[in-house]
Order: structure tokens, then sequence, then C-alpha cells
């Protein structure tokens, strides 16, 4: 039978010895059942393998047609950035905390990815967000984030005042620590502590969550996942701003700025095996009660 999947991209954690060791056993089982396989540069240094082919994450997505990741959902979302402007697959394995977008074990791997592997599995796209700083009209910068784009201060517990736009229409503005602007698939990362709502990762919507509002009538809400949210700072903010995608990636804002925030073009490709539920990840993660009987 042939190969549903022919280059596979090995993604991982770099100096994490749980993560080296997975990635060691997936390039042999790859290797050794003909498939291509590319490393990325990063975690490729710190495996006891010899004549690696490797390259970047871009390299990966260009050239491979599935990637494994391997590591908590922090770097797996950091990957999912990248691959998501490719057409490529994507799986996780578990070398985290949680795990919300890791499904594959670590201590049981070979047999599930041998499933997915001979296409017994399903897949999912799970849209990104696009945010953009403006100053005076013009674009300073931007970025994409899986989860969620964060507007704050850059001091903890410092109060900002903004207004904020839905499709051009205005909706309210606030005093409060900040707004989460969050996909599905971050509603169950810092939106949900800031007390936001899970959304099940089919809706095409987006949540709005502020960060202690100065005002006890403030609530999340949730809009279309088509909406075009602008977030309007006031001028006489007098702290360092910033919009934080997805936690790692940090857009300087200041008084007076406009911050776009919207859907992308891209998309990221989840690969899981047949058994996955969402809602099985949930009460598992969450530790929801099983059924009574």
């Amino acid at each position: 039978m042939a190969q549903l999947y022919k280059t596979i991209g090995l993604i991982g954690k770099p100096d994490h010895d749980g993560a080296t060791a997975t990635i060691e056993t997936l390039h042999e089982y790859l290797i050794a059942n003909k498939y291509c396989v590319i490393v990325e540069h990063a975690v490729a240094q710190s495996l006891n393998i010899n004549n690696l082919e490797t390259g970047n994450l871009t390299d990966i997505g260009k050239q491979a047609d599935l990637a494994i990741v391997v590591g908590g959902d922090g770097y797996m979302l950091g990957a999912a950035r990248v691959l998501a402007c490719y057409d490529i697959g994507v799986i996780g394995v578990n070398r985290g905390n949680l795990g919300f977008l890791t499904d594959l074990s670590p201590l049981d791997i070979i047999p599930p990815l041998a499933q997915i592997l001979a296409g017994e599995s399903r897949s999912e796209q799970r849209f990104i967000i696009e945010a953009e700083v403006y100053r005076h009209g013009k674009l300073k910068s931007s970025n994409s984030a899986v989860n969620e784009a964060v507007l704050h201060a850059g001091k903890v517990a410092s109060m900002i005042e903004f207004e904020v736009y839905i499709d051009g229409s205005f909706m309210f503005s606030q005093r409060s620590d900040g707004l989460i602007v969050s996909t599905p698939t971050g509603s169950t990362a810092y939106s949900m502590s800031a007390g936001g709502p899970i959304l099940t990762p089919n809706l095409n919507a987006l949540s709005l969550v502020p960060m202690f509002p100065h005002t006890l009538t403030s609530r999340p809400i949730v809009v279309d996942g088509n909406s075009e949210i602008k977030l309007v700072l006031a001028n006489d903010n007098h702290e360092s701003l910033q919009v934080s995608c997805d936690g790692h990636v940090i857009l300087a804002v200041m008084p007076g700025d406009e911050v776009i925030i919207k859907k992308s073009d891209a998309r990221i490709c989840l690969i899981h095996p047949l058994d996955h539920n969402y809602f099985t990840v949930l009460r598992n993660k969450l530790s929801w009660g099983n059924r009574l009987y």
C-alpha cells in the first residue's frame, strides 16, 4: 500500500530529556518504515543520531506532509504559528503539563502513530488570528496567535483605558488591566483562567474577556469569528503598553495607537487518532465528573 505521508518533520523542545528521547524513538521507527524524516535544527543538536536531515520550521512546512511536535502546548503553539502558513498536518505528543493540543502520550506512541500513518485518523481545521498595531494610520507591527492576543500594560496591576469597536461599531470603553481576545483553541488557556467561556473548536467565534475591569457590570462576550475587533488606546495612558500573541510574541503599543485583531487566512490542520473526543479531553484535563452510571 502506498504511503499516505512520505516526508515527516520532527519538532521538539530543545534540551528537554523527555522530548529528546521521544524524537529519537520516532526517528528510529520512521526511518525503519522508509519515511523521509526532517528534524528541526534546534532539537537535532541534542540527538545522538548520525546523518540527520535537518531544517528549520519553514523548511519542514514546505517539504513535509506531516509534522510531529513533541512538547507542551506552549511549544506546540510556537510551531503551529509557523506551520499554519503551509499545507501540512500537525500531530502533538505531550511532553508538557495539560496538553490540550498534544494528543499522543510519549509512553505509548508507536501504535496510535502507526494507525495515523495508515490513514486511520481524523483531521480538524483550527483558525488563528492576526494582531496589527497602527500608529497615525500606519502599520507598525503585526503577528499571529493560535490562542489569544492580549492587550495589557507593561507592568503588573496597571490600569489602562481603551475603546472597543466591532466591525467599525462602537461597543464600549473600559478601564481595566487589559483585554483578552481568544480563539476557540485558546478558550481553554489564558482566557479560561480569566473567567472566559470555553468555546468548542468547531465554532467560528472569538471571545473578549476583560482583565480585572474597573466595573462590576463588565462581562466576557462572544462575537462572530469573522468580526474585525479594533482597540483604540486612550491618549492619556501613561504606561508602556503591549499586545502579547500567545504569551510569547510582544508587540509594543503607545497611547493613541489602534490595535486590529481579526481572523487570519492561515489555518492549522490538526491530525487526531480516531478515538479522539474533545469532551473527553476536557473531562480529563479539567477533572470534570464522569457518568453517574
